[in-house]
């Protein structure tokens, strides 16, 4: 979750990928200084009452909006998913993207902007991330990519079972009110024509081109066989002509330890935290928290997660397992997290390439983006 620092060249040399089309901060852990003792003054009990009184405030703006501000880059994700389709698929361009553990689908909203042709689909357990999905992200779109966009609440450990949220379009038409002189038939064919239209399950629309889960979000699955079950169903989902699996992680000697980083934004702070990391479970939990400079409050652990911390050989072995044909690794070296506290946390890392590797000697801190590919 706590991502992204990087502006790159739309040049692709050998062995890396960059883009110039925008700055973006890649996927990741903030590249930018920790907190300074000054930055901690209050004691937990007040950040708690702050951020109680914080979340009670109607002038605050919503968690999921500071998410994707401060962690989120579609456009430069959907860049590195292209051309790693190109380069391991080829033949065609990619159009049916399924996006796992999407949260609020911000990375589906951006694919189906440049492309009429494109679906998207997207899968997630938190249902009130999916709706503000719909609400905030879908609606500003059009209304023709309701039929292209298909959002689940479910477990991607059990996609079939998965139910599809629905459109407020779709409230709407169920809700009117008969007595105000609309049409009782043309209503039924409205609500029969969207519940015809409306996929019963993920498994019921087209075979996917790309499938991705970003975010760190395999690091929610604890044990080995959840996730050579993930990766099952994963391949399952790909276009039989080809397809791809992309997922990305992190680590290095500052990964497996206690982490504070944060990154200021014009009206907001933000702040990712690492807690002690347990080295026999290889688990840790991690919070993200928000200081809203305007409304001078606080939202500590407004995401918050319990993860292992899975290694490059322990991914690729379930893969493996779970049928891809070959596995590619592309790793860039991260700024030191020493070096980080040392510095304002703009630019940190920005024109660090990622580069396809088969090996890659430790370091204090590292991304990468794994590719499964599928035939």
């Amino acid at each position: 979750m706590g991502k992204r620092d990087k502006k790159a060249n739309h040049r692709r040399q050998k062995g890396t990928f960059s883009n110039d089309a925008e700055d973006f901060y890649d996927q990741h852990p903030p590249v930018v200084p920790s907190v300074d003792d000054e930055d901690e003054e209050n004691s937990e009990e007040e950040e708690e009452e702050e951020e109680k009184e914080g979340n009670e405030s109607s002038d605050l703006p919503s968690k999921f909006l500071l998410y994707q501000q401060s962690v989120q880059s579609p456009k430069g994700d959907i860049s590195y998913l292209q051309k790693f389709f190109l380069m391991y698929i080829g033949g065609r361009q990619p159009l049916h993207f399924q996006e796992d553990f999407c949260g609020t689908a911000l990375l589906s909203a951006e694919w189906l902007k440049t492309d009429t042709r494109r679906t998207a689909i997207g899968l997630d357990l938190d249902l009130e991330a999916l709706e503000w999905c719909m609400d905030n992200n879908i609606s500003k779109l059009g209304s023709d990519v309701y039929s292209r966009m298909s959002l689940f609440h479910g477990n991607v450990l059990s996609p079939l079972e998965a139910k599809q949220v629905k459109s407020k379009s779709h409230e709407l038409i169920q809700n009117i009110n008969l007595d105000d002189g609309v049409n009782e038939d043309l209503v039924d064919l409205s609500v029969e024509s969207l519940e015809k239209d409306a996929p019963e399950s993920p498994d019921s629309l087209p075979k996917r081109d790309l499938v991705c889960a970003f975010n760190f979000s395999c690091c929610c699955l604890h044990k080995r066989s959840e996730l050579v079950s993930y990766f099952k169903n994963a391949r399952d989902a790909l276009s039989k002509k080809g397809g791809i699996f992309v997922m990305d992680l992190y680590g290095g000697a500052s990964a497996e330890g206690q982490l504070k980083l944060q990154r200021k934004f014009p009206n907001f702070t933000y702040t990712w935290e690492q807690a002690e990391f347990d080295i026999v479970s290889r688990k840790t939990r991690i919070s993200l928290h928000y200081h809203l400079q305007k409304q001078n409050r606080k939202i500590r652990h407004a995401f918050s997660y319990s993860w292992r911390l899975w290694s490059l050989p322990e991914i690729k072995d379930c893969m493996e397992e779970a049928g891809f044909r070959a596995v590619h690794f592309w790793l860039r070296e991260m700024p030191d997290a020493s070096e980080m506290r040392r510095t304002d946390g703009f630019g940190a890392g920005r024109d660090i390439k990622y580069e396809e590797v088969k090996n890659f000697q430790q370091c204090d801190a590292w991304n990468a983006y794994i590719v499964a590919v599928s035939f």
